[in-house]
């Protein structure tokens, strides 16, 4: 119930600025990463629009647009659902974000500015202090990527990064809702804006790469834990 008065909320608060289209567009990413829309579920127009206060137009209308995102499919007699990713696509997802993200750290070594660096600094030490925080880690991780991404100035290297993390939304909510996921990731990334602050780029794609690698380990076990891996994928994957 709480979630779908906070969805509403958020289809509400953008109904004044951005199209209902939109609101509901993000509503219902909100839904995917938070797992309220699990692989496999349904897409209902009419339930969708019932919850969210809306037309069945501008619930259409997202579908559409989380359908060209590559999250939801068209599946015989099941119609849109929230698609399921195979075991070598999280692979595939995971390997591509390393060598991108590596690469964004090892260009942004050279590109970042001192306002860059102290910014990425202190975005990391509030995840240090923010404590058990899901939804606080949550945002300040992503803040912490977008920045160190910007930093980079490579648009064309953004707009992949980006497409890499929607696809990734599938996958439910955050490793760092694992207890003791966070603080190595502060950990990891502290060995990234140190090799930042240094100007070295080799050192700062290296830790970027470990840290993307421990995320990895812990996505699959997440995903083993609820299910939706089984035995037959290889031990040498987590």
């Amino acid at each position: 119930m709480n979630q779908d008065k906070e969805s509403m909320a958020r289809v509400q608060d953008g109904a004044g600025g951005a199209s209902q289209g939109e609101s509901v567009y993000v509503a219902l990413l909100n839904d995917v990463r938070s797992g309220v829309l699990a692989p496999g579920a349904r897409l209902l127009e009419t339930e969708i629009a019932q919850r969210l206060d809306v037309s069945r137009t501008p619930v259409r209308e997202a579908i559409r647009r989380l359908e060209a995102d590559g999250l939801v499919s068209h599946m015989p007699r099941a119609g849109a659902t929230v698609r399921r990713l195979s075991y070598p696509e999280i692979m595939e997802l995971y390997e591509m974000r390393t060598v991108l993200e590596g690469t964004a750290s090892r260009l942004a070594a050279r590109s970042a500015s001192e306002v860059e660096l102290d910014e990425l600094q202190s975005i990391n030490d509030e995840m240090g202090a923010c404590g058990g925080d899901g939804a606080r880690l949550f945002q300040l991780n992503q803040l912490l990527h977008r920045t160190l991404i910007d930093a980079a100035r490579n648009r064309f290297l953004v707009k992949s990064v980006n497409a890499i993390h929607t696809t990734l939304l599938i996958l439910g909510p955050s490793t760092l809702g694992r207890p003791d996921r966070a603080p190595e990731a502060v950990i990891e990334h502290q060995a990234v804006l140190d090799a930042l602050r240094s100007r070295d780029g080799d050192a700062a794609e290296a830790a970027m790469r470990r840290h993307m690698e421990a995320a990895q380990r812990t996505r699959l076990r997440m995903l083993r834990d609820i299910g939706i891996l089984d035995d037959s994928y290889p031990e040498d994957a987590l």
